[in-house]
Formats: structure tokens, sequence, C-alpha cells
């Protein structure tokens, strides 16, 4: 099976130099150098580059004037980051540059689409018994789209009467057309957000309850940024979070869920993707952001680490990686999987991921006739005949099965949306601590994970840069009462920092332009590094030197992560040609 979370790549930093004589310009990121050079030697002839252009303030009518008077064609209006995402002729990126407004200039990335064990795993049932389902609160699928064909998308009384449809708003931002079967619109037409929105909010009516989410009275705003093959952009998810902001009162939006990510290639202070999701965490909304599925990844001997995708790396959202369930109730005998993304990230060296969840070979709700349905149909499960697995001979096919840590953060999702029905005045710092704080942090110290078609092994450690703060727990959060501060970066992710002198690596509080402090990560008694990380998740005081804590990481990985060059960090890591890197990210992970 191929994991889906599909990460994007691209290359580089925001460059450093002056522009002239075909050099890229200070205000230019350095993917762009290759045709920022062509267009100074004025050989761009008829090419066109797709933009996120950065105003010092935002835009207004005359400077998208400007822009359209060099033959820019707009095509999303980006307030929240101050920019505008534009198809501009490549001849005109001298005079773009030249612009006094313009405050930086970016390409307009392409981005990819990255139960009943779910449940057990997550201790969710406590929640379910103390009449706590998700009603009331909306979580934003910023994904392909949700498909509205399915029974379990109702709300349904005590007598199982059915009521209102639950999937309450729809939007579009792809620009493609939905296309008509079975009688009706069907609005992912690739099938991973439906399945997305299925883990966070599915009802399980069709399985008779075997396969619902973890809040499955919630209300699910769809915000389509992937089309039918899966492909999006930068500025289709930025356009996504600026309406859930703006429809947060509407359809009390609360939780905002990214199952997709790309590589990271800039410090998260200057990416427009991650000061999007700053703006929306500002705005009270939890935003819960998938790891990544690039941890078996070993270029240089990097064994996985520093792998954490964008938005994934900013140190205010909630970063989710992946565990196995192993197909059993408990979670005793749970362990990560190996294609979970590590921390930490590249750049700013921000401790990621946050907390894991389940997310391996996940049963969701099926978006019929979408791209993922035809493509594998090994996949399917029958609801009439949920109990005997994946694919056979079946009459009707409601429900798919996918793995990656894609899944993993719906799972969190939902949590995060039980925890607010709960108690409604937390804010996303709060929420965050508290699941940190109360995350299951019983692991064993490594795991062995063997690919079944080549034989390859991989070992797992489980450190605070592959399991975060723990394995989510529902009950232990919903009966915790402590409160972090309601301080907008009060739970920062803590930095990770290298000392060259005795050659460790230890943890240091708040490190951010948000806040200088993180109150989470404080030396106090209720919210310290040793209360939030345990004394089982291993290496949590010191994570590189006496403790080994990257088990068999060479000097050579240890140099691509904590080097000084995070330019070429980022080349190691993401590669410099992105067709090469989404296959990577859709063949890397499977069921181990």
């Amino acid at each position: 099976m191929r994991t889906l979370l599909l990460v994007v790549v691209a290359q580089a930093a925001f460059g450093q130099s002056s522009g002239g004589d075909g050099q890229p310009a200070r205000k230019f990121a350095p993917d762009l150098a290759p045709v920022v050079a062509r267009a100074y030697q004025g050989a761009t002839a008829d090419e066109t580059v797709k933009l996120i252009v950065q105003y010092k303030q935002s835009p207004q009518s005359e400077q998208e004037g400007r822009v359209q008077r060099l033959g820019g064609r707009l095509r999303q209006r980006l307030s929240m980051v101050k920019g505008i995402a534009l198809t501009i002729p490549a001849s005109a990126l001298p005079a773009l540059e030249a612009d006094p407004e313009i405050e930086s200039i970016s390409a307009d990335h392409p981005v990819k689409g990255m139960d009943d064990f779910t449940n057990a795993a997550m201790n969710v049932s406590a929640a379910l018994n103390a009449g706590y389902n998700g009603a009331g609160i909306g979580v934003a699928v910023i994904d392909s789209g949700i498909n509205p064909h399915s029974y379990d998308w109702y709300s349904y009384n005590a007598v199982g009467t059915k009521g209102p449809l639950r999937v309450v708003y729809h939007a579009d931002f792809t620009g493609a057309s939905e296309y008509t079967t079975l009688g009706g619109l069907v609005y992912d037409t690739y099938g991973h957000g439906t399945h997305v929105a299925g883990i966070i909010g599915g009802n399980g009516h069709l399985s008779n309850g075997q396969y619902a989410g973890v809040a499955p009275m919630v209300n699910l705003i769809d915000l389509r940024v992937l089309d039918q093959n899966g492909n999006g952009s930068d500025s289709q998810v930025i356009a996504g979070i600026q309406r859930a902001i703006a429809l947060k009162s509407a359809y009390n939006i609360r939780v905002i869920n990214l199952s997709l990510g790309r590589g990271v290639f800039v410090p998260y202070a200057k990416d427009p993707l991650c000061q999007a999701v700053e703006s929306a965490w500002k705005a009270g909304i939890v935003v819960v952001a998938a790891a990544g599925n690039y941890g078996r990844v070993n270029a240089d001997g990097i064994d996985g680490y520093g792998t954490i995708v964008a938005p994934g790396n900013d140190p205010l959202v909630l970063t989710v990686g992946a565990m196995k369930t192993m197909d059993t109730f408990t979670r005793s005998d749970d362990r990560i999987a190996s294609y979970s993304s590590k921390g930490p990230t590249l750049f700013d060296h921000v401790v990621k991921p946050d907390l894991v969840a389940p997310g391996n070979t996940v049963v969701s709700v099926l978006s019929l006739g979408s791209t993922l349905y035809n493509e594998y149909p090994a996949n399917w499960v029958n609801a009439a005949s949920a109990n005997q697995g994946v694919g056979g001979a079946q009459t009707t096919r409601d429900y798919f099965v996918l793995s990656g840590t894609s899944m993993a953060t719906p799972a969190a999702s939902g949590a995060v949306a039980l925890l607010l029905q709960a108690h409604p005045s937390l804010t996303p710092d709060q929420v965050k601590a508290r699941l940190m704080k109360t995350a299951y942090k019983t692991f064993p110290v490594s795991s062995v994970a063997t690919d079944p078609t080549t034989g390859e092994t991989y070992t797992s450690y489980y450190d605070v840069f592959t399991v975060g703060a723990g394995y989510l727990d529902v009950a232990a959060a919903l009966g915790n009462t402590d409160l972090a501060s309601s301080k907008v970066g009060a739970a920062l992710s803590p930095a990770a920092s290298y000392n060259s002198s005795t050659g460790k690596v230890t943890l240091t509080n708040g490190s951010s332009t948000i806040d200088s402090s993180s109150v989470v990560w404080a030396s106090s008694a209720v919210w310290g590094t040793s209360v939030v990380w345990g004394t089982n998740v291993s290496g949590s005081s010191v994570v590189w030197g006496t403790s080994v804590v990257w088990g068999s990481s060479s000097a050579t990985g240890f140099s691509v992560v904590w080097g000084t060059s995070t330019t070429t960090a980022s080349s190691v890591i993401w590669g410099t040609d992105v067709t090469d890197g989404e296959s990577l990210a859709l063949s890397l992970a499977g069921e181990y």
C-alpha cells in the first residue's frame, strides 16, 4: 500500500544577492534563480512563472494594477500574508523586483495531499461515554474535498432518524469543475479529503459504528485545494486558510486540518504558508498539521531526521506523526510507523512532531469514483462485510484503507474537537499544551520494521524528534484541568540548540519571532520539560551526545541536519527535482 500524505519538493532558501548581471535579485527566493537569470539576460521569450508576491503593506488596486500592466494575471488575493498570487511573464521579473513596495517574491509551490483501532488507541471511548462527540464544533478540512454522498455525514437521533447533513459548507479553490456521478455532485474527485474527513467526523452509520470517526457529530467545512490528481499550490492552501478564518464565527470553526505539506526551504518566519497558519492560530483556531512521510529517507546518513514538512515545521501549530496500532485494541503493542517524519525542523531546529496518533491502515469513508478509488481497488472495504477486512468480493464499497501522517493528523483534529466541546474556552495554546502533557509516554527504546517487498529493515528510536511528547490520549486530556497561559505562543514547540564545545544538543525554551519565551517549557512543576516529555521519552534533556537517541546516525547525517549550510541540507533531504521528490513521497511509506 502507498501512504498518502503527499509532499511537495522545491529547493533552496531566500537569497541575499543584490541582482543584476544574471544574478538572482535580493527579493527572489533562490529556487527562482534560473528563471530570474534568464530574465535579466533577456532570454525568457514566452516563458511565464507562478509567484506569490508579498508587499510591505497589503496590496490594493493600485499595486494589482502595476503587476497587471507588466502582463501579470491575478490568481488569488492573499491578504493574510500581504500578498497576491499571480502568473506573470518571466521577462517582467526585473521590473517586478524593482517595485519598492514589494517585500519578497517566492515560487507558488505545488502541494499534494499527504475507525476502530484508531479510537481504541487514543481512549476515545471515554469521551463518547461522557457525552462528548464534537457536536457544535466546526472543523475545516483543507484538502481535496469531501464527497457528500455517504450516510456517515448525517446526524441521527436516538431512534435512528436521519437528521441534517454535517458537511455544512463547500468552497473550491482549485479552479477545477466538479463532475457528476450517481446523480449528484462529487466534490472530492481525488478521494483523500473524504477519507481524512471520515477519520475526524464520520459517524460509522454504514458499518454499525465500527468505522466511526473520532468526533462523530462535528460539523465539517469543506475547503477544496487539491484537484482530482491531488495537486494544489501554496496559494490555494493559503486561500483556504483565509476562508476558514473568515467563516470562524459563522460555523464555530475551532480546528483546521492540514493533511498535506511540502519541503522546508526557508525559515518558518519567511514562509508564506507558515505565516498563514500562524494567522489562523492567532485567530483562535487550532491548526493540526501532518509531520510528513519521510522517516525512512537516509540521504547522507540522516536516518529520517530533519524531514518534517511545512507547515508542520511552524512552532505554533500541533504537528502529528503516525503510529501503527498493530491491528489490536490495546496500545501497549503499538509502534511508530517507520515512514513518519522526524525532527528537528530544517533551518530553525524546532522539536517536532509534537505528538503521535494512529495513522497506519486506517479505514475511513470512500469517495466513490475518485482517482484513489479507481487506482487502488484492493483498498476497498465493504461495510456489509466490514469484519472481513480489505479486498475480496463485495457488493457495495463504502470505506477505504489509507496509511500515513495524513491519517494521524485528522485523528488528532477529532481529539481537539472533543476537548473543545468539553472546554470551549480553551485557547489553541492551552489545547496543544494539554494534549502534549497528557500524552501516553511509555515506549520501547527502539523497534524494527521490515519491508515485506524488499526485505530492507528500518530501526526507529523513540526520542523527542520521533514521537514528540508521546501518544495522544483523549481520556487523559479530558481528565486534566491544568491551564497553560492563554497568550499566543505560550505553547510554542521548543527549539534544539547545538553546543559545539560540548558536542551536545539540548532543548531551549521558546525560540521564535512570535514570543521570546514559552510558558509551557519553563521550569515549573506543572509544565516543565520533565513533566511534558516524561521519563520514558528518550533524550528529553540531552538529545545528542551521551544519549544515543538518533540510533546509528552518522557524523555526515548530523552535519546535514545541524551543519552551517541549511540550504545544502534542504537540497540533500528534499532533492533538486520536484518530480523525483513527489515520487519519493508517494512510494516511500507502506504498512510498516
